[in-house]
């Protein structure tokens, strides 16, 4: 890859002691600069810690003058990066408990979908929802509002009923929905600002499966008059389309299949779209061996909820990506007005996929108080052109209060972001009262959160 299209970050380091104790970088992590999933980004310090424990990330915080924790690498953009320490929960990745009267499962933040989900099923039970890729963390997931999709599903983080966060102080808190209200819906989606997830306690509910059916060449015409009856037509509903044609390319159904129960029968036809013939990836010229099983067959939830399989990485990693939320009202207008730009996002494009998600309560959600439509870019790994175009689309999706996904590559102001969620300011003080030095700030929230301190 030509070293262009990397986002070039300081490599600055804060002189802070090695903590060798607490678990420093592996000769095999030093090889090379440290990358994010996709390639796209380096992050800017090779001062990177793998705690095993609670106590060990309550030691480091307490040592390290700036640190950032970080997931599985999969965001985009810098939320994750730190110039001086990075605080890795990968090798927290246990299942601590499994509630089966309060039916709910606490885990290590660390812990990926993809490991926790055929644990959770051989014991009965599921998630209510999955995003695209199983690979990620937990922690990583709600703390950005990540998602799946479906009319009645709301994000990752709704299900997370409790949570246990190491503070700037090395202490630790616990905070839940029943006891502690809005400072936990403050802190659930909290961008990494408040300190380091190290436990998370989420809602599980009777194991069941899922079947998988897709339908080729939608007409864009037909959303129009049926877009709500189009997403609701399963569990899940996800929407692929390069912008190339007057027609969505593919439309995945996943349908729940309760238990022992079987598959649905369903029509050759979907709204003017036809049913595919044979397993598709959502980029049509790709091969879907990495692809979740369709063609109608059932199978285990965690099994069809993702586009893609868990030992395998989807397409080629090379990517750059950017999310819109619209609220479901406006779903139609604002898909239509990103239609109007086609001729300049498809040479640059891999795929769009649209989703729709639930309403939640979570102060920095996109999602909080509106049921919303979420239109996904997967952008060929052009950072140039890409970020030119990007306040286009924003622009066109302004009239809809836009939000990004926070994991993902945007350009709105954080003058506009502020005036986009009601509960920023709540948000702040709330940062400000767990980390009044501002330990785990880094160049991403200074700019989009905290631009005035």
């Amino acid at each position: 890859m030509k070293r262009k299209t990397f986002i070039k970050l300081s490599s600055t380091l804060l002189a802070t002691p090695f903590i060798a104790s607490l678990g420093g970088c592996s000769a095999e992590e030093k090889k090379e600069k440290l990358k994010n999933w996709a390639g796209n980004l380096e992050y800017s310090t090779d001062s990177i810690f793998y705690p095993k424990s609670l106590e060990e990330v309550q030691e480091l915080v307490k040592k390290l003058a700036q640190s950032k924790a970080l997931g599985t690498k999969h965001c985009f953009n810098t939320i994750a990066d730190s110039k001086y320490n990075l605080i890795s929960t990968k090798e927290m990745n246990k299942v601590i408990s499994l509630d089966t009267a309060t039916k709910t499962v606490t885990v290590e933040a660390g812990i990926k979908y993809g490991e926790l989900a055929p644990y959770l099923h051989e014991k009965g039970f599921a998630l209510h929802n999955l995003a695209s890729l199983p690979h990620i963390s937990v922690g990583g997931s709600i703390t950005t509002a990540t998602h799946g999709s479906g009319v009645g599903n709301g994000n990752l983080a709704s299900a997370v009923s409790a949570l246990e966060i190491v503070i700037a102080d090395g202490s630790v808190i616990q905070l839940s929905r029943a006891k502690d209200g809005e400072k936990f819906l403050g802190a659930v989606v909290g961008l990494g600002a408040l300190g380091v997830i190290t436990k998370v306690t989420l809602d599980i509910q009777p194991t069941f499966n899922v079947q998988q059916d897709v339908y080729e060449h939608l007409p864009m015409s037909q959303l129009k008059d049926n877009f709500e009856k189009i997403v609701s037509a399963g569990y899940s509903v996800s929407l692929f389309t390069d912008w190339q044609s007057d027609s969505i390319n593919e439309v995945w159904i996943k349908s729940r299949i309760e238990k022992d129960a079987e598959s649905l029968s369903m029509p050759d036809e979907f709204y003017g779209a036809k049913a595919a013939t044979k397993n598709l990836h959502p980029i049509a010229e790709l091969s879907a061996e990495n692809c979740t099983e369709q063609m109608g067959v059932v199978g285990p939830w965690h099994e069809r909820l993702p586009h893609f399989k868990m030992g395998f990485t989807p397409s080629s990693g090379k990517e750059l990506q950017s999310e819109f939320f619209i609220p479901m009202s406006n779903a139609v207008e604002a898909i239509f007005a990103v239609a109007q730009l086609g001729k300049q996002i498809s040479p640059h494009l891999m795929i769009t996929e649209i989703r729709t998600i639930a309403a939640d309560n979570f102060w920095l959600s996109p999602c909080r108080g509106q049921a919303s439509v979420a239109i996904h870019f997967t952008w060929k790994q052009e950072w140039d052109a890409v970020t030119k175009l990007l306040p286009s689309i924003e622009q066109a999706l302004a009239p809809f209060n836009a939000k990004p996904h926070w994991g993902k590559i945007f350009t709105i102001p954080a003058a506009t972001l502020a005036a986009r969620y009601e509960k920023m300011n709540d948000f702040k003080a709330l940062a400000n009262s767990l980390d009044p030095s501002a330990k785990f700030r880094n160049d991403f929230l200074n700019t989009n959160i905290f631009p005035n301190t």
